[in-house]
């Protein structure tokens, strides 16, 4: 377990009314250099990255829609570009914003997540509203 993580036990019904089962819930805490613990090691790192290492590509995409599901409430469909920048990384991650009957209808969003070099998300902003079956005319 990380440093500055808690474990904690609750007790949930099974929807057949069986004995109930234990589920761990673990709470997102802050360790002492500041990295979210359990947003790593849902990654299977058991340590941070050394402070001013890069975040492997793979993670930057999954701290990218991870950190932005948090922010927005909804889930990420896809995270369809990652660039290292200067000072970390640069994610458009895709959205679903509102769901509508036929599913190409819906409205999609992208989402331009900037990174730095251990992961943390230090800005977001909204580039890109679209429909689900909309395709780029180039």
């Amino acid at each position: 377990m990380a440093t500055g993580e808690e474990d904690e036990t609750e007790r949930v019904r099974r929807p057949s009314g069986k004995k109930t089962a234990k589920k761990a819930v673990k709470k997102t805490a802050r360790s002492a250099s500041g990295v979210r613990a359990g947003h790593r090691e849902s990654e299977g790192d058991s340590e941070p990255p050394r402070a001013g290492r890069r975040v492997s590509a793979p993670r930057a995409m999954r701290y990218a829609a991870d950190q932005l599901k948090e922010l927005l409430g909804r889930a990420p469909e896809s995270v369809s570009a990652v660039q290292p920048t200067e000072d970390g990384w640069q994610a458009d991650v895709e959205v679903l914003e509102l769901e509508r009957v036929p599913g190409t209808t819906s409205v999609m969003a992208t989402y331009r997540v900037v990174l730095d070099k251990e992961g943390e998300l230090v800005a977001y902003e909204r580039t890109r509203r679209y429909t689900r079956g909309q395709i780029d005319r180039r």
